[in-house]
């Protein structure tokens, strides 16, 4: 048997599975993040302003809890994608590719946590126990609930930056994943971990360098599902 059937046969799981698995799951957190992001928060939430943005979470408390079940269901597919891309890369490293899956896993439990806020918010503005707190000490603890998600976010994506950095290691090491891709994920990684670092280190640090830095991750997508439905594992056979 030769390298190249060892790399797809390597795995109970076939390779171009874990592709579309991995691929599939990156798209639909790539359509939710921003649905979150830019149709709930951006509308509720008045940066500086906590009134406001107390009122507008009250009024609109089913969006809002929505987000947070969106968000809930970005952090379960980050797991399942840790799994699926450790499944295509361990034939490359299985130490590295277990590294790489663990580093996502925790950026998913820290993430996952710091949602814990986000559901402290309602608890302060829906639940019948917080009555008692006057209205100024109310949107002061909503604000700070939702610095607090925001923090911790932060501190998850130092992990996910260090999972891009490794993954794109193993994606140019593997010789059946374009080594191009390997260098954008890289670039994507150190961008993530410079803005986490950045934030922590530098208190007016404003800049947003991963703005301009996931693309890798974004063509990652698209590689993953048009090889797991081409035929990844018929494509490494032909490469024997």
């Amino acid at each position: 048997m030769n390298s190249q059937e060892d790399t797809s046969r390597s795995t109970d799981i076939p390779l171009g599975i874990a592709a579309i698995v991995a691929g599939l799951g990156l798209l639909i957190m790539a359509l939710l993040a921003p649905i979150v992001e830019f149709g709930v928060f951006q509308n509720l939430i008045a940066p500086g302003d906590a009134k406001t943005t107390a009122q507008n979470i009250v009024a609109s408390a089913g969006s809002f809890r929505m987000g947070i079940f969106f968000l809930l269901v970005v952090a379960f597919l980050d797991v399942v994608v840790a799994w699926a891309l450790y499944i295509l890369l361990k034939p490359v490293n299985k130490s590295l590719s277990l590294l790489a899956a663990w580093f996502r896993v925790v950026y998913a439990a820290i993430f996952a946590i710091a949602l814990n806020n986000l559901f402290s918010v309602l608890q302060l503005l829906t639940g019948v126990d917080f009555l008692v707190l006057a209205a100024n000490q109310l949107d002061a603890q909503v604000m700070l609930f939702l610095s607090a998600f925001r923090y911790g976010w932060d501190i998850g994506l130092v992990f996910f930056g260090l999972h891009l950095i490794v993954l794109g290691y193993l994606v140019f090491r593997s010789g059946y994943i374009p080594r191009w891709l390997g260098v954008l994920l890289i670039v994507a990684g150190l961008g993530y971990s410079t803005d986490s670092f950045g934030k922590f280190l530098l208190p007016n640090y404003n800049v947003t360098i991963a703005m301009f830095t996931f693309v890798g991750e974004v063509l990652l997508i698209f590689w993953l599902l048009w090889k797991g439905v081409k035929g990844f594992d018929k494509e490494l056979e032909k490469r024997s």
